[in-house]
């Protein structure tokens, strides 16, 4: 009988070695059940276990719960109840998923941050303190979050609510939300925005590929676009964070770099190592560490090498995702745009507030890893 099976013995030395927790999320009709559909599929066959936590609240939605009322009491209860279950299902799928021999993926559709993005800071923060838990505890709880750029910007045509009975946003809301559940998760160390593309089959292959690198796959190296621009008015939603990023000594063919990333009076390390292999291929690993590593791995700076500081403000534009740095350490008056994942054949959506005076692209003197050099 299974109830007198001595549990410890029969899952003790079989834990699973390598297991990773990965936020999908986005606004609304991104594209995030066809995605989770590719996953499946695509890292069964890699001899990856799969596991996908439900979207917790549809599920409190089809259930009765109405994230829409005016009656303070309910919606409390409501949320503070959609973040424990959250919090329970992914514990539990944790412990599932260590009794497992093979690679394991936990996906979230969607994650605890998610949840805020909802709701006033106050509110949120009442339900956290309740739960013994705050933000930055329930970022780390996940290995990368890839968030789905909603439909609504930059893809209207196919924006649609027929998809998700749940779904009642118009266009403007459905971005706003967009951006908001961006900032919720914008302190997460490995965010990932997916752009909206020409091709919905591009976005998707786009999903699998960060997965890829979160799980250290090898991959080709693809070359964003860049351009040093003059910004020349306001950019509208675009979060803003203090970078400092060191490079240490390492072996040929291989970068590592420190980099602390303040965002909101809160500062995340991060340790990437970025490997090229003999195929061209690489392989690239970040790992977020505490402030005690972060100072004794600065004693093996470069001695060749500045460290650089620039100020980073990302935001969507037209349904494309951009990283403009502004850097001030150790040259300045310079800003360089940088597209994130649009592919070859695509335009890029430049926003009016930018005035492009360059195309770098592919021009190695103005990698970070150079242009720290000192001379």
């Amino acid at each position: 009988m299974l109830d007198n099976y001595p549990f410890h013995s029969r899952v003790e030395g079989i834990f699973s070695s390598f297991m990773k927790r990965i936020v999908l999320t986005g606004g609304p009709c991104a594209g995030k059940t066809t995605a989770l559909v590719k996953i499946i599929e695509h890292f069964s066959s890699l001899g990856y276990k799969v596991f996908i936590i439900p979207e917790v609240p549809t599920l409190f939605s089809q259930a009765g719960m109405d994230y829409l009322t005016d009656n303070y009491a309910f919606f409390y209860e409501g949320e503070k109840a959609t973040l424990e279950m959250q919090i329970a299902l992914e514990d539990k799928f944790t412990r599932i998923a260590e009794t497992i021999e093979e690679p394991t993926i936990i996906v979230c559709d969607r994650g605890t941050m998610d949840i805020s993005a909802y709701m006033k800071p106050a509110m949120w923060q009442d339900i956290t303190s309740a739960l013994s838990t705050d933000s930055e505890r329930l970022r780390t709880r996940y290995d990368a979050v890839l968030h789905l750029v909603s439909a609504a910007d930059g893809a209207e045509q196919f924006y649609t609510t027929a998809t998700n009975a749940e779904r009642t946003e118009g266009l403007e809301l459905a971005r706003e939300l967009d951006k908001k559940v961006i900032s919720a998760w914008s302190e997460h160390p490995r965010l990932r925005v997916i752009n909206n593309h020409e091709n919905f089959d591009t976005k998707i292959n786009r999903v699998l590929q960060e997965i890829s690198n979160v799980l250290e796959i090898p991959q080709q190296v693809i070359e964003e676009r860049k351009y040093i621009v003059r910004l020349i008015g306001d950019i509208p939603g675009a979060i803003e964070s203090d970078i400092k990023q060191t490079y240490l000594t390492s072996e040929p063919r291989s970068e590592v770099r420190l980099r602390r990333r303040t965002l909101n009076g809160i500062s995340v390390n991060v340790r990437t190592t970025k490997k090229t292999l003999p195929t061209n291929e690489q392989v690239e690993t970040e790992r977020q560490i505490d402030n005690n590593l972060y100072e004794s791995l600065m004693r093996q700076a470069d001695p060749y090498r500045y460290s650089i500081h620039k100020i980073r403000k990302t935001f969507i534009w037209r349904g494309q995702f951009f990283e403009l740095d502004r850097y001030l350490e150790p040259i300045s008056n310079l800003q360089i745009l940088e597209t994130k994942g649009i592919v070859d054949h695509e335009d890029v959506n430049f926003p009016p507030f930018l005035e492009v005076l360059e195309d770098i692209t592919g021009k190695t003197e103005y990698y970070n890893y150079n242009l720290a050099l000192k001379r």
